[in-house]
């Protein structure tokens, strides 16, 4: 699982990522609010932790750009001033949670696990691609109006990798957020409800996508779901223009 930390001291950002390390996380360190926002476009995470004083910005705003638009992995924010009003002030930025400095490994270890588990956020309920629409508020993928019967699993499966906006979901965290585990048995799990949600949504022409080939010119299953050879899945559907 892919883990952002967007933190300018070295000390503090080494630090949490060896902490975090332990938590199972591959880190990716950015130093500043630049780098850090290039990082959330450019690459899929399971977790951001961002400090509040950047030194080309406001973490705060690059919370709140993170969810402008449309972002959806969990985030922690790092602050020196741990008052009330400015905890208060993160949460209405967009984050999931807030850590005053100084902090003990432990507790930050907890903190991630605690957001790692409750997953990707949502700051929308109903997209449309095309005949399909995903509503999460309903719990429910309709074509052409009418419920295509899912199981919650494969509904919650259908939501995480359409909601990612064609970015890929690494497989591996996938896993982690639907089983909580990376073992054989989640992953042959995977494969099965994959195959299924394919077969109930239908290929990806029908909806007005060709979803032949991969980000890279890779074969791949002719369905809505695109599989990314040795990364994940990405959506193969352009969300339609509001009407």
């Amino acid at each position: 699982m892919r883990v952002l930390v967007v933190e300018d001291s070295p000390r503090v950002a080494a630090y949490v990522g060896r902490t975090l390390k332990d938590v199972g996380a591959e880190v990716t360190a950015a130093p500043d609010f630049a780098s850090g926002k290039r990082a959330l476009e450019d690459s899929a995470f399971a977790l951001a932790v961002i400090d509040v004083g950047l030194p080309d910005g406001s973490g705060l705003d690059l919370c709140r750009l993170a969810r402008e638009t449309g972002l959806d992995l969990p985030i922690l924010l790092l602050t020196a001033q741990n008052e009330v009003r400015e905890r208060v002030r993160g949460l209405d930025a967009g984050a999931d949670d807030y850590l005053g400095k100084p902090f003990s490994g432990d507790e930050l270890r907890a903190r991630a696990r605690a957001l790692l588990r409750r997953g990707p956020r949502f700051t929308e309920s109903l997209r449309t691609y095309g005949s399909l629409e995903i509503d999460r508020e309903r719990r429910q993928v309709r074509r052409d109006g009418k419920a295509v019967p899912l199981t919650p699993r494969e509904l919650e499966i259908t939501a995480l990798i359409a909601f990612r906006e064609g970015r890929v979901f690494p497989r591996e965290e996938l896993l982690e957020v639907v089983w909580g585990e990376a073992t054989e048995r989640a992953a042959a799990s995977l494969d099965v409800l994959i195959a299924r949600i394919r077969r109930k949504l239908g290929p990806a022409r029908e909806h007005g996508e060709h979803g032949e080939r991969g980000e890279r010119g890779e074969a791949v299953e002719n369905g809505v779901i695109r599989t990314i050879r040795g990364t994940g899945y990405a959506w193969a559907l352009g969300r339609s223009k509001a009407r």
